[in-house]
């Protein structure tokens, strides 16, 4: 019998819009690398863990439901080891990733927090901010709406009407930022790190040679970027957006906690179950 049993938690299909396949497929493989390694590994779902299925004392989860990450935190304020932890989950909702983010001095664009019934014309007019992307502040996006890009105040006030109309109480504005969309995968206390331009789908490799076309980027202020940004929000396995300024300045605009890794999973698999069995033994020798 394995010796270290972990409860594997499924992500809820609400919470993997477009995306069902590509999370069960890093985490399935995750598994696998984890049983190569004498672990024992049991499945279950959201529904499952909410409802009292788990009894493992090591959780590795995907968890994105408020109870279920609730429950996370209470089994580790008991003494559980939760990966990615209830805490860092709950710091990925964009209002809390704002202020931890602006608050640790982590490039991030500027940005107001505001009620989606609230006035935010003047705000944003005094702010210069016309330009701004509107984002539901409790969870990553659910449905393409839930990310907004408008040009005006007028056109940002009847983007919150609409959130308001959804039920949505709570909204992040960031400023637009002018650059490229990068995106980048890690693994902390791993070697591991994966970036990319999505629009060119070429991926960026120490050994690549950058086209004319493409952003400067600074890989090792990108990677410490990330890094931190990790370290402030508790988050082991995370993946995210950037933008790069024309003049190589970098700021994150997304942060996931445990995402499907699409483009690197066969690549960050091994990473992802050797950074579980170094929480493990870090986690028996407190123990």
């Amino acid at each position: 019998m394995a010796e270290i049993k972990i409860a594997g938690i499924m992500r809820a299909g609400v919470f993997s819009p477009n995306r069902i396949g590509s999370d069960a497929a890093i985490f399935n493989i995750v598994a696998e690398q984890l049983r190569k390694r004498g672990c024992e590994v049991n499945l279950y779902s959201e529904e499952q863990f909410i409802a009292g299925a788990v009894s493992e004392r090591i959780i590795l989860n995907m968890c994105r439901e408020q109870r279920s990450v609730a429950l996370l935190q209470k089994l580790e304020d008991e003494g559980a080891l939760v990966i990615n932890s209830g805490y860092g989950i709950e710091n990925c909702g964009r209002e809390r990733l704002t202020r931890i983010l602006l608050g640790s001095g982590v490039p991030y664009p500027e940005s107001i927090i505001v009620n989606s019934d609230e006035a935010v014309r003047d705000a944003l007019n005094r702010a210069r901010m016309t330009q701004c992307w509107i984002k539901r502040a409790d969870y990553q996006s659910l449905h393409k709406e839930d990310v907004s890009y408008v040009r005006q105040a007028d056109e940002a006030q009847e983007v919150l009407q609409e959130y308001f109309l959804r039920g949505i109480k709570r909204a992040v504005i960031n400023r637009h930022l002018e650059g490229e969309l990068l995106k980048f995968y890690g693994v902390q206390d791993t070697p591991f790190f994966y970036w990319f331009f999505p629009f060119e789908r070429k991926d960026v490799r120490p050994d690549a040679e950058p086209r004319p076309d493409q952003p400067q980027v600074d890989k090792a202020r990108l990677m410490q970027i990330c890094r931190a940004a990790a370290d402030v929000l508790d988050v082991k396995i995370y993946g995210g957006d950037c933008i790069v300024a024309p003049n190589g300045d970098i700021k994150i605009i997304d942060f996931d906690d445990f995402p499907s890794f699409a483009p690197c999973r066969n690549e960050a698999a091994p990473y992802i179950a050797k950074c579980v069995m170094a929480a493990i033994k870090k986690h028996n020798q407190k123990s």
